[in-house]
């Protein structure tokens, strides 16, 4: 009996002793825990502090806008050397021994290593796949002869209209005098073909057209269009420009193609000096005022 009575007890002193060490290890992770969340929160007011404290001093710097650098171009003529060896000569150019000279007299244009000349003057030149303004001079049987600027005929035929014509009276859809965009699909001897079978093309209704030196349609367009869209969205106005110098204004109202109209007045009349979109900005500023 008093065996097995310190057999209980032993047993019952060995159970608080495991109990103990349970509960000194749940308090250990407990606390461990604790420390674990308290450190996070520490490192989340660390980052709070550092952000904190890189937006006062970005605030107190004086930061320097970005500022756009445009490569300058210049006026060459006939003869003038605008390239070295390690150059390949573009439109306006040729390679005469180890240099490249200009064939035109125009603007001096660089790329990574192509150079070329972009042409202030001259008449404009057909080719298939132009976009161009015509005017309507005459009609036939079968379709409009046309004048788009060049020393070619040019003659719109009905079955590149895409859409129903009644070949017996043609002056229902364009008549004589009216004005349209149109693509180039072929460029022979005895003319220049055209076609309205593409997005965007057709007649030109309302609205005033210019004209400008073909030559100088590039300027007017800027890189990438980024100069006719500077234009458009300062005057509140739709354009079209062929390649063929005519452009089609129209706006909500006439002053707005006015404004427009002096805008690219203003374009073909610098489009030799560099920096040209930014004083083109400050002339529809200006004019807005």
């Amino acid at each position: 009996m008093t065996s097995l009575l310190k057999h209980s007890q032993k047993k019952l002193k060995m159970t608080e002793e495991q109990l103990q060490e349970t509960t000194e290890e749940k308090v250990e992770e407990v606390s461990s825990e604790e420390v674990s969340e308290d450190v996070e929160v520490s490192s989340e007011d660390n980052v709070e502090e550092k952000i904190s404290e890189e937006k006062e001093v970005s605030e107190g710097e004086d930061v320097a806008p970005e500022v756009r650098v445009e490569k300058e171009r210049r006026v060459v003529t006939p003869g003038e050397v605008v390239g070295e060896d390690d150059n390949l000569p573009g439109e306006g150019t040729k390679r005469v021994g180890g240099e490249i000279i200009s064939q035109r007299y125009g603007l001096f244009d660089e790329g990574d290593k192509l150079v070329k000349v972009i042409p202030l003057s001259g008449v404009f030149t057909a080719r298939r796949g132009n976009v161009i303004i015509g005017r309507v001079d005459d009609i036939t049987f079968n379709g409009w002869l046309c004048d788009i600027n060049s020393a070619h005929n040019s003659f719109l035929p009905v079955s590149e209209i895409p859409r129903y014509i009644d070949k017996h009276h043609l002056d229902e859809f364009m008549e004589i005098g009216d004005f349209f965009s149109a693509k180039i699909t072929s460029v022979k001897a005895k003319g220049i073909d055209l076609s309205l079978d593409s997005r965007g093309l057709g007649k030109l209704e309302g609205g005033m057209i210019v004209s400008v030196n073909p030559n100088k349609v590039p300027r007017v367009i800027g890189r990438s269009g980024s100069m006719i869209k500077l234009i458009k969205e300062a005057t509140n106005t739709r354009i079209t420009v062929g390649q063929n110098g005519f452009i089609w204004i129209r706006g909500e109202s006439v002053d707005d193609e006015l404004r427009a109209r002096k805008a690219i007045d203003f374009v073909t009349e610098k489009s030799f000096i560099s920096g040209l979109t930014e004083k083109v900005e400050e002339f529809l500023k200006e004019g807005s005022a």
